[in-house]
């Protein structure tokens, strides 16, 4: 009798009540196929079987639930079909049981308890149309709703509304969203504060902003729910500026409405993606005092926060003094490794885990695939994706095309790609990269074409990988249809990455001065990237006067970048103008701009080796230079001697 003790204490009942209940309980289940007498069930009454019921929902005892399903059947509670108002009890019975069955997803069972019941009211309407949205079967749910719209003997109310908004969630859902709106206002519900609550959230959710906050404007009464909900909608359609002004008004000048965990939540990721450090170590400070430090969530969303503002260290504070971790917390260190540059410790990070025997699941994959690995080590990940069954994941597939991609295996990527079961944007997006880093400019805008014809709408991303292609192939004037294709056609605005590649594709094409005037007209003000790429095409070309602009221009934008005295000092050496080449470096030395030691490497055998300019540390470095000694023999009797003044040894 123990166990079954601790189920009615789970159910919560007073302890004399509890064991006499279930003694007459069990009694009858055991000899359920013999009629049970009046006395069997004298514990369990009308009165506190609704109650049973509901704790059956609340601990999910739901075979306990049958059993007293079975049990109204044989004895159904008393109904006074000309006297409703004395039927209080049986509505709660049979009310109770079918939330039973719609809250555990077994709606057909719910359908024959709403179709048998005697009587029904607007809550057992409501039960069964959220029952159907539960488990996400909309058309049933509607039709339910829609039937409940046009009885006559029964009115939806504001838990209608809300059930049935519930469900509308994407822009496909729009029309529908602004018709149950429309009902709301007619019907005199827009001012109830749930009803409310639901339009904010499911007009966010439909990228319906302007509808969202107008919604939320117009509340006259607003808990934090209703904060919460305009200022996550707000973040996460990626209008960070205005979720955590609403955050601050929220914070400062309400002192009726505390945030909660979400509310917290949601102004983390606004801080993240402003990379507003200050403000997100503020919301740090706050969710300590309050001490909330120690949820899950929030401590990845610090973490994702502190990654995305650079402050990697911070990030790994909160995750290395962590009571519990999970996958998500585990993602988000991994992805901030990778994205700030700790390509090795994300490395070796993952390993350890995967040799630990760690759970790996397929955003832990996805987050290591997005830093540089080595070939074999990809090789590796992407065994273990076949293992695992991860093949499928559009995300990891993406990462992978990537990796191949960046490793000099085309082929590879493309066998990928057309493998690929579903594809996205980003796909596409990485299959064109890829062609425009192999420099197949070609290939790369063929499959522009075929990903138009599959009516896949193009991202900032495609045009970058388009002009990077068109830049390699020489299509100058494709190239500058594709930007103005991209404003005019798109309504898309270019990112300084945009005019960089323009310039880009203006200089390699000989075009310097061209080049030149068309960062003079821009209408933003030119960044480090467009005075790279127009000092790049000069240093191809040897062109002293517009390098010499470049790099006065790039080196008022980026005092201690190294480049502008590099790129200036190769020039002068390509044109043998020594003296000019000196006072260059001796400028560099003088401003005390340090030139960071670049390093080659190269995968053989599933060993990396790795140089550095004039190595002498490499073990076969001698024979390396003789190799080299070797090819620039034969360049100088191809006459490519002029291009090997390049080569520069500081």
């Amino acid at each position: 009798m123990s166990a079954l003790k601790c189920i009615f204490q789970k159910l919560g009942f007073p302890t004399r009540t509890r064991l006499r209940s279930w003694r007459c309980f069990s009694t009858s289940l055991i000899s359920f196929s013999s009629q049970p007498s009046a006395d069997a069930f004298i514990s369990i009454t009308e009165s506190n079987l609704g109650r049973v019921l509901s704790s059956c929902v609340r601990e999910g005892n739901f075979r306990i639930g049958s059993c007293l399903h079975a049990y109204i059947t044989k004895s159904p509670p008393l109904f006074d079909s000309g006297n409703p108002f004395k039927n209080g009890n049986a509505h709660v019975i049979y009310n109770s049981l079918l939330h039973m069955y719609c809250k555990s997803g077994e709606l057909y069972d719910a359908v024959k308890v709403f179709d048998d019941m005697p009587l029904r009211d607007t809550v057992s309407w409501n039960s069964l149309i959220s029952g159907f949205f539960r488990v996400g079967n909309l058309e049933t749910g509607f039709r339910y709703f829609k039937t409940l719209l046009g009885c006559t003997s029964y009115q939806f109310d504001h838990a209608s509304l809300t059930s049935v908004l519930s469900a509308c969630g994407g822009i496909e859902s729009l029309e529908t969203l602004k018709m149950i709106h429309a009902l709301a206002i007619l019907n005199g519900y827009e001012k109830e504060i749930t009803v409310g609550n639901a339009l904010t959230t499911c007009y966010f959710k439909c990228k319906s902003l302007e509808s969202g906050m107008r919604v939320f404007d117009e509340m006259v009464e607003r808990n934090v729910v209703t904060w919460t909900a305009a200022i996550s909608g707000l973040a996460q359609n990626e209008f960070y500026g205005g979720s955590l002004k609403l955050f601050v008004e929220m914070h400062h000048h309400l002192s009726w409405v505390s945030p909660n965990c979400l509310t917290y939540l949601s102004a983390l990721t606004a801080c993240s993606g402003l990379r507003a450090l200050k403000e997100g170590a503020q919301v740090h400070c706050v969710v300590c005092k309050l001490g909330m430090q120690s949820d899950l969530c929030i401590e990845s969303a610090l973490m994702d926060m502190y990654s995305k503002c650079g402050c990697v260290e911070d990030a790994w504070k909160i995750f290395d003094s962590a009571k519990t971790l999970d996958e998500v917390s585990i993602t988000v260190i991994l992805a901030g490794f990778a994205q700030n540059g700790y390509e090795e410790e994300a490395i070796r990070m993952f390993v350890k885990m995967v040799k630990g025997g760690a759970r790996i699941d397929p955003n832990m994959i996805s987050a290591v695939l997005g830093v540089d690995t080595s070939q074999a080590l990809g090789t590796q990940i992407h065994s273990m994706v076949i293992k695992k069954g991860f093949a499928s994941n559009i995300y990891i597939s993406n990462g992978l095309l990537n990796m191949y991609s960046k490793c000099g295996e085309l082929e590879e990527s493309i066998k990928l790609f057309n493998l690929m079961p579903q594809k996205n944007q980003v796909s596409w997006n990485s299959m064109i990269a890829a062609f425009a880093r192999h420099g197949d400019g070609l290939k790369a805008l063929q499959l522009y074409e075929k990903m138009k014809r599959e009516s896949v709408e193009p991202t900032d991303v495609t045009f970058l990988s388009l002009l990077h292609a068109c830049s390699h192939v020489g299509l100058l004037h494709k190239g500058m249809e594709f930007l103005e294709m991209m404003e005019k056609m798109h309504g898309m605005r270019p990112r300084m990455e945009h005019y960089a590649c323009v310039v880009d594709m203006l200089g390699r094409a000989g075009f310097l001065k061209e080049a030149k005037e068309y960062i003079e007209v821009l209408q933003v003000k030119p960044g480090v990237l467009v005075w790279q790429a127009l000092l790049g095409a000069c240093s191809i070309y040897g062109d002293i006067d517009v390098g010499k602009f470049a790099a006065d221009e790039l080196a008022r934008v980026d005092p201690d970048s190294p480049v502008p005295f590099i790129s200036m000092a190769n020039i002068y050496s390509c044109r043998g103008r020594w003296k000019e080449r000196a006072r260059t470096i001796k400028k560099m030395k003088e401003k005390g701009v340090v030139k960071e030691i670049g390093v080659s490497w190269i995968e053989i055998e599933k060993k990396i080796h790795s140089f550095v300019v004039a190595d002498q540390m490499h073990p076969q470095g001698e024979d390396v230079n003789a190799v080299l000694s070797m090819l620039f023999g034969h360049m100088r009797d191809e006459g490519l001697a002029r291009d090997i003044n390049f080569v520069s040894l500081f």
